[in-house]
């Protein structure tokens, strides 16, 4: 996952409270740092979101791929 895939599985999921989530939100599977802190530190953006979604109880089904954007159709 790039962090642009990072950024729009927080709008898809979140929408309008995704930037605070980010921001705000302390990750216990992250040493107690926010997702901007992690990423910031270098936490691969896979891993933030992942541990963001476990602290939100985000389910399952909306943890994996989300944030690619669909691929082009081939000629």
């Amino acid at each position: 996952m790039r962090r642009s895939e990072f950024q729009r599985a927080v709008a898809a999921e979140f929408g309008s409270r995704g930037a605070a989530l980010v921001s705000d939100l302390t990750l216990t599977a992250l040493g107690d740092r926010t997702a901007a802190q992690a990423l910031d530190d270098g936490i691969p953006p896979r891993e933030v979101w992942l541990a963001l979604c476990v602290e939100t109880d985000v389910p399952v089904s909306h943890r994996h791929g989300v944030g690619r954007l669909a691929p082009h159709p081939r000629p």
